[in-house]
Formats: structure tokens, sequence, C-alpha cells
């Protein structure tokens, strides 16, 4: 049974999930200014040199940028204590500018993994892996094709 601090931060994050999933900007900006603590500490390389929630945002801008129908599946939810893990399948096509590649058009299929943990009912602390080989393959920047 999951406890009431396990089911507070799922629900939080089922909003900022929602939000992204809705493509706009403005939304997940507003939504992770609600959800998430101003000095977040986001264990994550961030190539924008931003810090804390600026950081959060700034990613998802350049996300939406270079895959503007970019859509986050939940595969999995693993809540314990002040910490919920994500697993997750991102999909998107490549019409905009993305780590100095010219839009492709090509679709990409990716999976990630992302543990959030909570304070003072707001997410604190941000720890991630995405499957960027994956990603960049698909792109036709690294060689062998779809994966």
């Amino acid at each position: 049974m999951p406890t009431a601090q396990e089911t507070s931060s799922s629900t939080l994050l089922s909003r900022l999930h929602d939000a992204v999933n809705t493509g706009d900007a403005e939304i997940i900006s507003k939504t992770i200014d609600e959800v998430v603590a101003p000095d977040v500490l986001f264990h994550a390389p961030v190539p924008t040199g931003a810090r804390g929630a600026q950081a959060l945002k700034q990613v998802w801008a350049v996300l939406l940028r270079a895959f503007p129908d970019l859509h986050v599946a939940i595969e999995d939810v693993i809540a314990k204590g002040d910490k919920v893990v994500f697993r997750n399948t991102v999909t998107g096509t490549h019409l905009g500018e993305y780590r100095d590649l010219p839009p492709t058009g090509k679709s990409v299929r990716y999976n990630e993994i992302f543990i959030f943990r909570f304070a003072g009912g707001r997410i604190a602390e941000i720890w991630g892996v995405v499957d960027v080989f994956s990603q960049m393959r698909q792109l036709g920047v690294i060689p062998g094709g779809s994966s």
C-alpha cells in the first residue's frame, strides 16, 4: 500500500507528464514552476549550462523545437519513500535542429529512466538516463540505422 507521500509525489509527476505531452512550452514551464523546486538538483548532462528549474525548462524547450510532436509514454512507475522512478518510451519526429544536427524528418523511439526525489511537496532532485545512443543512431548520426 503506497504511503501518502508516495501517492502525492506520483500525482505531481503525473501533472508534469501530462504537461509535457501537450507539446506546449508555456504549459510545461508553468507546470515546472508549480511542481519543481527552483533550486532542483538536476543530475543529467544539461548542454545549456543552466541550473535548477531553469535547466529543466531549457531542456524541454530544446526538445520541443527539435521534436514538436514529442510524446512520453510511461511504462513503469515505482514509488518508495521520497523517490519515484519513471521508465518511459519517448517518440517524436526530428523537425528542428538538435545537437547541431539539422532536421532529418526521421522518427525516433528511445527509452529513458528518471528518478525524482521529493522534498517539501516538490521535485528537489532528478537523476536521468536517456538512451541517446539509440536516438542518435535513428537520426543517422551513428551508423547502424534505426534500433
